[in-house]
């Protein structure tokens, strides 16, 4: 059978799918001296990073290599970080840089760097998000080796500061292979999303101290990411005063030991204590002096009072001297208007023509009471009222005669 003739970019299609499938490939170290160095209009570095037993194309795309450009030089000697590709429309195989970093750094200094820089970029230890920490605390989380002595360090001071506050301790590995994912996870079930009535005030992730190797966990990346999802502020405390960890740069707060962390997010009972009585002082204090500022008040008021009614005391006696004669005045008004009242009506009582029936005489008057003055206003058969002194009587003239 003659052989198979494949296609070029068959081939290089399948170089670039076996070089960029490779897991030890795509996140390498690689160090080297710089040479052939090109910077293309685009931004974009062309160079060859080699040594006495070989080279490698590289490219290092404007994008990421702005931070870098003062170590990117010819001759300069490099640890550079990046993936292997595969380039199929030139058949050159080529190492794509996104970090750098001056040879004579050590390797995990050199990873540190690198992904303290892609995470800044990103804005994870960004100032502005950093949350203060509550002042006092109802629940404290804690996330670190249920064995180890850190927890014992902030119990310890907690008890002493502020035994008011619950202590929820989340345990976890924090040293080895498996520790990153296991400190992610604890942060996130201690703090879980959609639940705040489980949440913490205020959370502290740490250990004690330990070699750069020890404490690594807390440089990586899930680590750092789930620091910076946490809902509730988040105190680092890993190592001791010189270690600085990816946690301590995006925690909230950083705490030099765990110890120090305690510190930082219980206030001091005695303290609190002698602050509230002090605040209590103070508040008497002010109320006493405001009680006595108002009764001086008060006593002001009443002497001017009583001194305005001391003036008006002579007024008051000869108001009350007037109205006692216009009294009297009104009242011999009234006798004299009583009396001249009873006397008219003396008179028009004799003047009534009712005053005649006392004396036998009576009144006649018609059915509609019109009177009857003489006997020519009426005729036979008309019907009459007739009035005494006593009573009225219906009458019927008998005839006109």
């Amino acid at each position: 059978m003659p052989p198979e003739v494949r296609a070029v970019w068959q081939v290089a299609r399948y170089l670039r799918e076996r070089v960029e499938g490779d897991p030890a490939l795509r996140d390498l170290w690689i160090g080297g001296e710089v040479s052939n160095l090109t910077i293309a209009s685009s931004g974009h570095m062309y160079f060859t990073l080699k040594d006495q037993g070989g080279a490698l194309r590289c490219v290092f795309f404007r994008n990421q290599n702005m931070p870098h450009r003062k170590h990117m030089q010819a001759g300069a000697s490099l640890v550079a970080h990046g993936l292997v590709s595969f380039y199929a429309e030139r058949g050159d195989l080529q190492f794509i840089v996104d970090f750098v970093q001056p040879a004579g750094v050590g390797a995990l200094q050199a990873e540190f760097e690198r992904r303290r820089a892609q995470f800044e970029a990103e804005g994870l230890f960004d100032p502005a998000r950093k949350r203060a920490l509550p002042l006092f605390p109802r629940r404290i989380g804690v996330v670190t080796s249920a064995k180890g002595a850190a927890l014992h360090d902030i119990t310890t001071v907690l008890e002493r500061r502020w035994p008011l506050a619950t202590v929820l301790l989340q345990p976890a590995a924090v040293q080895g292979d498996e520790a990153a994912v296991d400190i992610a996870d604890a942060i996130r079930s201690i703090a879980p999303q959609g639940r705040p009535e489980l949440w913490p005030d205020v959370l502290i992730v740490g250990r004690g101290g330990g070699s750069t190797e020890d404490l690594w966990a807390f440089n990586e990346e899930p680590v750092v990411r789930a620091i910076f999802g946490c809902p509730v502020p988040v105190v680092s405390a890993v190592g001791h005063e010189t270690d600085t960890t990816l946690a301590d740069l995006v925690a909230d707060r950083r705490a030099a030991t765990p110890s120090a962390a305690a510190e930082l997010v219980a206030p001091d009972r005695s303290e609190v204590a002698r602050r509230v009585q002090s605040l209590s002082a103070g508040n008497l204090m002010r109320v006493t002096r405001r009680v006595a500022a108002a009764r001086q008040n008060v006593d002001r008021v009443v002497g001017r009072l009583d001194r305005r009614l001391s003036d008006t005391r002579p007024l008051h006696r000869g108001v009350s001297t007037r109205a006692d004669r216009m009294k009297h005045a009104v009242g011999r008004d009234v006798a004299q208007a009583r009396e001249h009242i009873a006397s008219v009506a003396a008179r028009l009582r004799t003047l009534s023509p009712l005053a005649t029936l006392d004396r036998g005489y009576a009144l006649v008057n018609r059915e509609d009471g019109t009177p009857v003055s003489h006997a020519a206003g009426t005729q036979g058969g008309d019907r009459v009222a007739i009035r005494w002194r006593d009573g009225t009587r219906a009458a019927r003239v008998e005839s006109g005669q």
